[in-house]
């Protein structure tokens, strides 16, 4: 005789309310083995008690609904999913693997925020500003009006150009100059440059690329530590640096990319320079 256990039962065993089964049917999650016509009685089998177990603690995880049937599907063979012996299938695997990610870059948010929101409750935590006059440079640029809502794809794409240009030819750390427009308004005017360590060509091969040289220029300056999430701190302390020295912005800002993704896929060991540039001041 196959063993049946009422909802009461199945919730003692498994620690789900029956409120919280009664959810996972609806959802069809967790279909019982038997609901009884008359009654509306579910009644469930022993071997549900590991899916049930299962779901929990994917619902706990935030797997959405849509991956949670996905997975359970994949479970079943219903996906057509090869399943080897009684090991996780390739599909289920993908899907916690891929949500573990998720997971996990929103921690790594969720902990810079907490030591940006520290650093802003510390009257004491500064970070060191100066002003200083930046050399000219030999650079190949590509210079770009950035539509509102493009995202960061345009950088990307204009450090291929850049690459594909320079050749064998040796380069320093890479920068842009970019429009204060660009952060306030979400688009605006870009240039994103390679210093090269000796006269790059005139003629670059792609019309995008040119060669220019930037000039000498003052900015204040720091030099931000780690991802890029809290660069929003180092723009802070540049631009308030400059405001109560009376110093006048040009409405240009430039990054340079001291050590970056293109130099370790380690976030924390990323370091970019952040020059507010002002006009220079005589004397």
């Amino acid at each position: 005789m196959v063993a049946r256990l009422t909802i009461g039962e199945f919730s003692r065993i498994t620690h789900l309310s029956v409120r919280t089964l009664r959810r996972y049917h609806e959802q069809g999650l967790l279909v019982p083995a038997d609901v009884d016509p008359a009654s509306g009685y579910r009644h469930y089998l022993p071997e549900q008690v590991r899916p049930a177990l299962t779901i929990r603690r994917l619902r706990e995880l935030d797997l959405p609904l849509a991956d949670v049937r996905r997975f359970l599907a994949a479970e079943s063979g219903q996906d057509g999913s090869v399943q080897e012996g009684s090991g996780q299938g390739s599909g289920q695997g993908e899907i916690v693997a891929a949500h573990l990610r998720r997971l996990e870059d929103r921690l790594g948010r969720t902990q810079r925020a907490v030591q940006a929101l520290r650093e802003l409750l510390d009257p004491g935590a500064l970070r060191d500003v100066a002003l200083e006059t930046l050399p000219g440079a030999r650079v190949l640029a590509v210079s770009l009006d950035v539509p509102p809502g493009a995202g960061t794809g345009w950088y990307d794409d204009a450090m291929r150009e850049l690459d594909v240009a320079a050749g064998d030819l040796p380069v320093l750390p890479p920068g842009g100059r970019y429009a204060h427009e660009l952060f306030t308004g979400g688009g605006g005017r870009a240039t994103v440059y390679l210093p090269t360590e000796v006269e790059p060509p005139r003629a670059t091969g792609t019309s995008a690329v040119r060669a220019l040289r930037l000039p000498e220029r003052t900015a204040v300056v720091a030099v931000h530590p780690g991802p890029h999430d809290d660069l929003d701190l180092t723009y802070g302390a540049v631009g308030s640096f400059a405001a109560r020295r009376g110093l006048v912005s040009q409405g240009l800002v430039e990054e340079v990319y001291l050590v970056g993704p293109r130099d370790t896929d380690q976030p924390d060991r990323w370091r970019t320079l952040v020059a507010w540039l002002v006009e220079p001041q005589a004397g």
